[in-house]
C-alpha cells in the first residue's frame, strides 16, 4: 500500500463503496433512536459554491456522528427546482426549462457525491417531477377546501415594455432588470393563503421552540407584528360608508386632526368621483405606481399627499377632519387607513407641518424640555391626558382600557388585534412552477380539478418571449377543458404557484418519498418527523421557515402531520466570505469547489470549511488555510501508515505506565471527551478539530520514546482516525482499512473516553508574587492546603524566586495557583 496520500484514487474508491452497499440507505426500524437529520434543498444552478459546501458539510458531519453512536440517521437531499432562473434560460438560450433543470440537477448531484456527503439518495426529490407536484397541488385542494385559498385583485409589479408581470426580484432600482423600463403597477385577480387565519398560534409556539436561537424567533415575531389595539369607526361627511382604521394609541382619538386614506384604498375613487380634487388625486395615483412601497415607507422618504376634498367625523368629539391620501400609507397594513395624531406621530407631524395642519397635543409629559404648545416634533412620551373631554387628567395609559369600553358601549369601536403579517400571495404569472390545479366555469365559477386528474401537468406547446402574460397561456391544450362539476366547457387557471409553497413541505415527503399512492404513509411521518435538526442560511429565518410552519400545522390540523412544528432545533450557518466581502462573481471573488476538489481533494475543503470557523459565525476564506488543512491530513496519513506495522499485533487493552503514557493517555481521553461534545451538544466543529490536532501531535511525540507501550498507541491511531472519521470521511476508511478492519468505520461505534486517564498524578500550577505571575510548576495533584504550602514553598524555583525577599504571607489555591504577597 502507497504511503502516499492520493485523494483522487481515495475518494472515488469510497465513495463507490458506499454507493454499492447503500450504506446511508434508511429505513424505519421501531425500537430504534431515529434522529432527522436535514439541510435546508438547493436551487438547482448547476454548480455548487461554498455557501453548499459549508451547509451540507456541517450536517454531514452531524449524521456520520450519529450514526457511530447508534442512531437511525434519516439524511436525505432533494432540489428545489422551480423557479425564475430556469424561464430566463429558456428565454435566452432557447432551451426547455426542464432540459435545464435536469441537465444542472444531474450536474449538481455528482458534484455533491464528489464530497462524499452521506446522503440517502434513494429519497431524493424535486419539486419540479409530477410525482412532487402532483401533491403540491392536492395541498392546494385542501387549503381551497378549507377555505383558506381564495382569488382577489391586488396590485402588481408591471413592466410596460416587456408587457409582463415582473417579481420583487426582477425589479432592480424600480426598473425591469431586463430592459431597464421604469416598473409601474397594475392590478391582476391573484390567489392568496390565509396564513393571517394562522398568526396566533404561529406567534405563540415561536416559545416552544427551546432549539432556535433568540435572533431567528424574534425576526418571525416582528414579521407576524401582532398590535393589541382598537378599530375606531369613522362617519364621512355626505358618504354612506364608515372609514374603520385601527390604531395602537386609543388614548390619542382626541388629538385626530386629519385622516389619511392608502392611495389604493377602495374608497379613493369613490370619494372624489366629479369633485374639484379627482384630476390631482388621479395624477398623484399615477405618479405613486413607479414608488415601492419600501421607498414609500422610508423613514427619510418625504411624505406627500393629496386632499381628497372630503371630512371625516371624529366619534368622539364630533369634529370635522380632513381626509388625505398619502404616500406613507399602505393598504396592507391595518385597514389602509389611519388617523392622524401630529403631536404623537413623527411621520403625522411632517405632513402636517408641509400641509399646515392643526396639530393638538393630547397628552401632557409633564417633561421640562417639551413645550406642548410649541411643538417643534412630535413626542411619544406616557402622561396625563389633556383636550381630551371627560378623560381629562387619566394617565394615558390607563386611558387606552377606558377608551375603548366607552367605543365600545357607544358602538362606533371595538377592542381588536392586528397583525403585520399578511396573506400570502402565492400567484406567480410563469410557466416554470407548479400549476394552480383550479379550472374556471361561468356557472359553477373557481372550482377545484378532480384529485384522481392530479396532476395537472405543465405544458409542452408554449412559447417563451419573456413579454405578455405567462406561457402557459399560449398552450390551448393546457387552457381549454371541461368543469368538473358541470362538464361544461371551462378555462384553467394560467397562473403557477410562489417556489415557496413548494419548499413548505418537502421535509415530509422525505419521510415517504416514492409513495405514488397516498402523500406519504402516516406511520412513517410519524416515525420520523419532526426535523431534529434543521440546517441552513439565516436569509430564510423568516419566509421559508415561517411557511413551513404554517404548513406543518396545516397538515397537523387535517391529520396528516403528527407535529405541529416541524424542526426542533435550528442552526443557520454564517456565510463565506472571500477578503472580507461575500463571494460573488461581479466582485470577482469566487472560489469554486471544484478547483479546491482537483487540487486538494474533498476532504481538504471539508476540513478546512469546518476548521475555520464555528458553524453559525461567517467564514473568511483563507487560501493558507486550505494549504494548512491538506498538509495536517498528510501529517496523520503519513503516521497512520508509518506504524500500521508495529501496531498490528499489539493487543487491544493497554495499562498506562510510565509517565509518557500516561500523558498520551490523558490528552487520548481528553480528546474523545472534548470531540464527543463538541459534536454531540455544540456544533463546535472548529474547536473539535483542533483537539484532534493536539492529539496528533501527541502521538508523533509518544512514537519516538523508547519501548513505547504498543496496545496504547495502537488505540491512539485508531481513536484518532475514528474521531476524524465524520469530518474527513474518505481518507479515515481508507487508513481504517490499512490498519487491518474488513468494515466501514461507519458501522463501528463512537469511541468513548476513561474517566480516570483525566485524573493526572501531578498538575502544572502558577505562581504568583503579589497577584503576578513569575512561574509555572508541576506539583502532585489533589494536594489539601496544607500539603499544596508545603510542597510549593520547598520547591527550588520557588525558593530561588524568594531568595532575598520577606514573605508577609501566602494564599494557596489547591490545582490551581499558589499566591506570595512579599514586601
Amino acid at each position: 500500500m502507497n504511503e502516499r496520500y492520493d485523494f483522487t484514487d481515495i475518494e472515488s474508491k469510497w465513495q463507490k463503496y458506499w454507493e454499492d452497499n447503500k450504506l446511508f440507505k434508511s429505513t424505519e426500524e421501531e425500537g430504534k433512536k431515529k434522529y432527522y437529520l436535514l439541510e435546508m434543498f438547493p436551487y438547482p444552478s448547476g454548480k455548487l459554491h461554498m455557501g453548499h459546501v459549508r451547509n451540507y458539510s456541517i450536517g454531514d458531519v452531524a449524521s456520520r456522528y450519529l450514526k457511530m453512536n447508534g442512531y437511525n440517521v434519516l439524511h436525505p437531499m432533494g432540489w428545489d427546482s422551480f423557479g425564475l432562473p430556469a424561464e430566463n434560460a429558456a428565454i435566452n438560450n432557447n432551451i426547455h426549462p426542464n432540459i435545464w433543470t435536469w441537465n444542472n440537477i444531474a450536474e449538481m448531484r455528482n458534484q455533491l457525491k464528489g464530497l462524499g456527503f452521506s446522503y440517502d439518495w434513494d429519497r431524493e426529490v424535486a419539486t419540479c417531477h409530477p410525482d412532487y407536484y402532483k401533491w403540491m397541488q392536492w395541498i392546494f385542494i385542501k387549503f381551497f377546501e378549507k377555505g383558506l385559498a381564495y382569488k382577489k385583485k391586488n396590485p402588481v409589479n408591471w413592466c410596460p415594455s416587456c408587457q409582463t408581470v415582473l417579481a420583487n426580484e426582477q425589479v432592480v432600482d424600480g426598473a425591469c432588470e431586463r430592459c431597464h423600463t421604469t416598473v409601474g403597477k397594475k392590478e391582476l385577480e391573484q390567489w392568496y393563503l390565509k396564513i393571517t387565519d394562522y398568526a396566533d398560534r404561529l406567534l405563540n409556539d415561536l416559545d416552544r421552540l427551546t432549539g432556535w436561537s433568540n435572533k431567528v424567533k424574534v425576526m418571525q415575531k416582528n414579521w407576524i407584528g401582532k398590535s393589541i389595539g382598537a378599530e375606531v369607526d369613522f362617519t364621512i361627511e355626505g358618504f354612506n360608508k364608515e372609514l374603520t382604521i385601527f390604531t395602537t394609541r386609543p388614548d390619542t382619538l382626541f388629538g385626530v386632526t386629519y385622516m389619511v386614506l392608502a392611495p389604493e384604498h377602495p374608497f379613493v375613487r369613490e370619494l372624489v368621483s366629479g369633485n374639484e380634487f379627482e384630476k390631482s388625486v388621479e395624477e398623484f395615483l399615477d405618479k405613486l405606481q413607479y414608488m415601492s412601497d419600501i421607498d414609500r415607507t422610508e423613514a427619510t422618504a418625504e411624505k406627500e399627499g393629496v386632499f381628497l376634498g372630503r371630512y371625516a367625523i371624529n366619534p368622539l368629539n364630533g369634529k370635522k377632519v380632513p381626509i388625505y391620501i398619502a404616500n406613507y400609507v399602505l393598504m396592507d397594513y391595518g385597514t389602509g387607513a389611519i388617523m392622524a395624531v401630529p403631536a404623537h406621530d413623527q411621520r403625522d407631524f411632517d405632513f402636517a407641518v408641509k400641509y399646515d395642519l392643526d396639530i393638538i397635543p393630547v397628552i401632557n409629559p409633564q417633561n421640562p424640555d417639551i413645550d406642548i404648545n410649541n411643538l417643534k416634533a412630535a413626542f411619544e412620551a406616557e402622561g396625563t391626558l389633556i383636550n381630551s373631554g371627560q378623560f381629562d387628567g387619566m394617565d394615558n395609559i390607563t386611558a387606552q382600557e377606558k377608551i375603548i369600553k366607552y367605543l365600545e358601549e357607544k358602538g362606533i369601536g371595538k377592542k381588536s388585534v392586528n397583525f403585520r403579517l399578511r396573506d400570502w400571495l402565492i400567484s406567480r404569472q410563469r410557466y416554470w412552477g407548479t400549476p394552480i390545479p383550479m379550472i374556471y366555469c361561468e356557472e359553477c365559477g373557481w372550482v377545484p380539478e378532480k384529485l384522481e386528474n392530479l396532476p395537472v401537468l405543465l405544458p409542452t406547446d408554449v412559447v417563451f418571449t419573456g413579454k405578455g402574460e405567462s406561457p402557459l397561456t399560449s398552450s390551448k391544450t393546457f387552457m381549454e377543458t371541461t368543469c368538473p362539476k358541470c362538464n361544461r366547457k371551462a378555462t384553467r387557471e394560467t397562473d403557477t404557484m410562489d417556489t415557496f409553497l413548494d419548499s413548505s413541505w418537502y421535509f415530509l415527503r422525505y419521510t415517504d418519498a416514492k409513495n405514488s399512492n397516498e402523500i406519504w404513509d402516516k406511520k412513517n411521518a410519524e416515525y420520523w418527523m419532526p426535523v431534529d435538526q434543521y440546517i441552513g442560511g439565516v436569509e430564510h429565518a423568516i419566509l421559508h421557515l415561517l411557511y413551513a410552519r404554517f404548513f406543518t400545522k396545516f397538515l397537523y390540523d387535517l391529520g396528516y402531520c403528527p407535529v405541529d412544528e416541524p424542526f426542533t432545533n435550528l442552526l443557520t450557518q454564517g456565510m463565506v466570505l472571500k477578503d472580507g466581502a461575500k463571494m460573488s462573481k461581479s466582485k470577482g471573488n469566487v472560489v469554486s469547489p471544484e478547483e479546491i476538489i482537483k487540487k486538494y481533494g474533498a476532504d481538504t475543503a471539508r476540513l478546512f470549511i469546518l476548521f475555520a470557523s464555528p458553524p453559525e459565525k461567517e467564514l473568511e476564506w483563507s487560501d493558507a488555510g486550505v494549504e494548512g488543512s491538506y498538509r495536517f491530513l498528510n501529517r496523520v496519513h503519513r503516521l497512520v501508515f508509518e506504524l500500521s506495522e508495529k501496531i498490528k499485533d499489539a493487543p487491544t487493552e493497554y495499562t498506562a505506565a510510565s509517565a509518557e503514557d500516561k500523558k498520551l493517555a490523558y490528552v487520548l481521553n481528553a480528546s474523545i471527551k472534548k470531540v464527543t461534545e463538541d459534536i454531540g451538544s455544540r456544533f463546535n466543529f472548529n474547536t473539535a478539530i483542533s483537539s484532534i490536532m493536539e492529539l496528533v501531535n501527541e502521538i508523533y511525540k509518544y512514537k519516538e520514546i523508547k519501548n513505547p507501550n504498543l496496545g496504547l498507541l495502537k488505540a491512539a491511531i485508531e481513536d484518532v482516525i475514528l474521531l476524524l472519521a465524520p469530518f474527513t470521511p474518505h481518507i479515515c476508511e481508507e487508513m481504517w482499512e490499512h490498519i487491518g478492519h474488513n468494515n466501514t468505520i461507519y458501522l463501528e461505534k463512537w469511541p468513548t473516553y476513561d474517566k480516570n486517564a483525566l485524573i493526572k498524578d501531578s498538575i502544572e500550577i502558577v505562581i504568583q508574587l503579589n497577584g503576578k505571575v513569575k512561574e509555572k510548576i508541576e506539583v502532585p495533584n489533589g494536594l489539601n492546603k496544607e500539603q499544596f504550602e508545603e510542597v510549593v514553598m520547598k520547591n527550588k524555583k520557588v525558593i530561588a524566586l524568594l531568595e532575598g525577599k520577606e514573605v508577609i504571607k501566602v494564599i494557596p489555591i489547591p490545582n490551581k495557583l499558589f499566591n506570595i504577597v512579599i514586601k
